[in-house]
């Protein structure tokens, strides 16, 4: 098949931001044994930083955490230039159609509410964005 990756392209970076230490390890430990190149930060202004220092391929994006919001984040991301074309998936406990217009709104490439999927659902919705 024409699109599998040759053996020496490098990990897909993955940046989650979560402030949850029990739910980010979960999602830490399963990201690497999928083979993807992951780091965690648990505020929006460390993933900031994180966005522009670590070139993350996709970030995987909690809206409620301390000093940034991931709606603040979202909009300084696809408003800086180096991380405006990033893929962002929010994965929230708001379930709220109002959040998830203002996620649209600001340009999220997907919303998922932590309520309604399973860990898997969200391996396989970050697979879809990076097209593997």
């Amino acid at each position: 098949m024409s699109d599998v990756a040759p053996a020496s392209a490098h990990p897909k970076r993955i940046l989650l931001v979560e402030d949850d230490d029990a739910l980010a390890n979960v999602y830490l430990m399963r990201l690497q044994a999928e083979g993807f190149d992951t780091r965690r930060v648990n505020n929006g202004e460390d993933a900031l930083a994180a966005a522009l220092s670590y070139k993350p391929d996709l970030v995987l994006l909690d809206v409620m955490m301390p000093k940034v919001s991931g709606f603040d984040v979202l909009d300084i991301l696809r408003n800086t230039p180096e991380t405006a074309n990033l893929k962002i998936v929010m994965l929230t406990a708001l379930s709220q159609e109002s959040d998830k217009e203002r996620a649209d709104s600001l340009g999220v490439d997907e919303y998922l509410v932590k309520s309604q999927v399973v860990i898997a659902d969200v391996i396989e919705r970050i697979r879809h964005h990076l097209g593997n």
